[in-house]
């Protein structure tokens, strides 16, 4: 896949491009439909896929609380997707107030067409575009009439299971719901980060932890809680075959050590090597239970014996 993020000195003449346009957060079994139909309409007329994207998410730019707004997927986790997907070109556009205010008729002509040279738009039956959203399905159909090219339309019923996947998928994922999310996901939700400097408690209890520092602010974090995972050192990437190290991984404040400061630190499974400032790849395979505040760090040690036990038979 050939990703561009510059409109005018990188962008090919594509050869009879099938394009659509959408956040593609998450790369879900939703999104996973959509990507289907526009490679089978490539397929058919002997064209290429073309994803155009925005970077950053719209609701950031638009949003009048944009701190608040958290992603499946950094830029790099959806790009790594959809490469995956076998998409042929991904299009990453800076979304600004400037390209959120431009008239609907300008975002067709001088955006889409201009750009793109479209054989074949597909677009949700309710997608809106330009500003004051004016642009709808009908205006696209009426300027493909006039510039050549056909306009397609993702069904109501596919584009409800994007939208309730979604949301349904950062719900999940904020209540724990494990099992839901990677459901919806087709895959294990996976989020990376650097290994820092922690207060080495837990070596003291025989369960050496790495403290994680997750760079991405958008990010989303699961509730609290600990999880069975798998983890992957290193590689920072998803292609990452069977070489996974497996453990438990705690997110919360620890409330029996201190309970003060949100933490996510991970305690992998026969292992003993210093990866301090290494970048570990979390994919999250079950919850195992919520955050308890223990009597005592032997009450600690004993349950986190446990955790480890049945994290065990989890990942087996």
């Amino acid at each position: 896949m050939k990703v561009h993020h510059e409109l005018a000195s990188s962008l090919p003449n594509f050869n009879q491009a099938v394009v659509t346009i959408g956040t593609f957060d998450g790369v879900h079994q939703g999104h996973q439909q959509i990507l289907a139909q526009i490679k089978a309409e490539a397929a058919r007329i002997g064209g290429e896929t073309v994803i155009i994207t925005f970077h950053p998410h719209p609701r950031k730019i638009v949003s009048s609380v944009p701190g608040d707004v958290k992603l499946l997927n950094t830029l790099n986790e959806k790009i790594t997707l959809l490469e995956k997907a076998g998409i042929d070109h991904l299009v990453v556009i800076p979304f600004t107030h400037q390209f959120a205010n431009q008239a609907a008729e300008a975002y067709v002509k001088d955006f889409l067409f201009a750009y793109f040279k479209p054989a074949i738009v597909i677009i949700g039956y309710d997608h809106r575009f330009g500003k004051d959203r004016a642009g709808d399905y009908h205006l696209l159909e009426h300027y493909g009439k006039e510039l050549g090219f056909e306009v397609k339309e993702i069904t109501e019923e596919i584009l409800n299971e994007v939208v309730v996947s979604s949301t349904r998928i950062r719900e999940a994922l904020l209540k724990q719901d494990i099992l839901t999310a990677n459901h919806f996901l087709g895959y294990p939700y996976f989020f990376e980060g650097i290994v820092v400097q922690g207060n080495q408690l837990g070596r003291t209890l025989g369960f050496p932890t790495a403290n994680l520092h997750i760079s991405s602010e958008e990010k989303l974090i699961p509730g609290n809680g600990v999880y069975a995972v798998k983890i992957d050192r290193g590689l920072g990437t998803l292609d990452r075959g069977e070489d996974f190290l497996f453990g438990m991984m705690n997110i919360g404040v620890r409330p029996t050590v201190d309970g003060k400061k949100r933490v996510i630190e991970v305690n992998i499974f026969n292992f003993n090597e210093d990866i301090y400032g290494k970048s570990l790849l979390i994919s999250i395979i079950g919850f195992l239970r919520g955050e308890v505040k223990f009597s005592g760090l032997e009450a600690l040690k004993a349950q986190l014996n446990e955790d480890r036990h049945q994290a065990i038979q989890l990942l087996q």
